[in-house]
């Protein structure tokens, strides 16, 4: 592995456990309104004692409560967290679906192969944590993920723009794509967060900036048969000009993010003949 290989694979994982920050809305793209109380379910969630005090600690500027309320995450739901890293939102998946739910922290071969191991070590060690007995760790190549039942909710916080990045092959985008796409059920949802960048750049920042254009990603995930539902800008930061490193220490933790939310359509509408 070079050492740009492992430099882009670390900052990764720095930037997943950094507090998160914006959206700058999708030009044309539905729009959803922020959410003033939360779930029962989520605000049980959020006070777990068993929560790593460092990952709660990041709640004030990551909004996870009010974020995984516009998901719609329920008890009893089956739900993947898409390279779950430190697993920051695993614990909070597993508390709230229960008992009755299911939890999968998907971790790519190539993250495995590629990355320092503490990066993925917060999402290994929920093999051996019984307050977590809901969660199985998943591992594959990236764009052979499956689930062992059909989902309700794919998740992936700050990792859509890795996909294209040297440390992850660079993958197969849309094979990807279609992947999460086939691992739900009819009706159920992908919601995608991830770093802006600067409008007209594409995938041009994804290695360098760690920032992905939010219509790459909509295009992409709606070439796989989903529909954009909705977007929130409950992490929107306008004064976010979207040139530096996201783990520059002046920006970082406040960056501008992109929150998506897409649905699998319940049936597939053919063209008449």
């Amino acid at each position: 592995m070079t050492y740009l290989t492992f430099r882009a694979c670390t900052l990764a994982s720095l930037l997943t456990l950094a507090a998160a920050a914006a959206t700058p809305g999708v030009p044309g793209g539905p729009s959803a309104p922020s959410t003033s109380a939360l779930p029962g379910y989520v605000a049980a969630a959020l006070a777990d004692p068993a929560r790593p005090p460092e990952q709660a600690a990041r709640d004030a500027d990551r909004r996870p409560g009010e974020v995984l309320a516009f998901a719609g995450v329920k008890p009893g739901d089956r739900v993947a967290d898409f390279m779950s890293g430190g697993a920051y939102f695993t614990r909070l998946f597993a508390r709230i679906v229960g008992a009755t739910g299911r939890v999968y922290a998907f971790v790519p071969e190539e993250q495995l192969k590629n990355c320092a191991p503490e990066e993925t070590a917060g999402t290994r060690a929920l093999r051996t944590e019984a307050h977590y007995a809901n969660v199985s760790v998943l591992t594959a190549p990236v764009a052979h993920f499956r689930a062992p039942e059909a989902l309700d909710l794919v998740w992936t916080s700050l990792d859509f723009h890795d996909l294209y990045d040297s440390f992850m092959g660079p993958a197969d985008v849309p094979e990807v794509t279609r992947s999460l796409f086939n691992a739900l059920k009819p009706g159920g949802v992908l919601v995608v967060i991830d770093h802006v960048a600067r409008a007209g750049s594409q995938t041009r920042d994804t290695e360098t900036l760690h920032r992905i254009e939010p219509q790459v990603i909509v295009r992409t995930v709606e070439a796989a048969g989903f529909v954009l539902e909705a977007q929130s800008e409950l992490l929107r930061n306008p004064s976010d000009n979207h040139e530096l490193p996201v783990f520059d220490p002046t920006i970082r933790g406040r960056t501008d993010q992109v929150i998506l939310k897409f649905r699998k359509p319940v049936r597939t509408v053919r063209n008449p003949i």
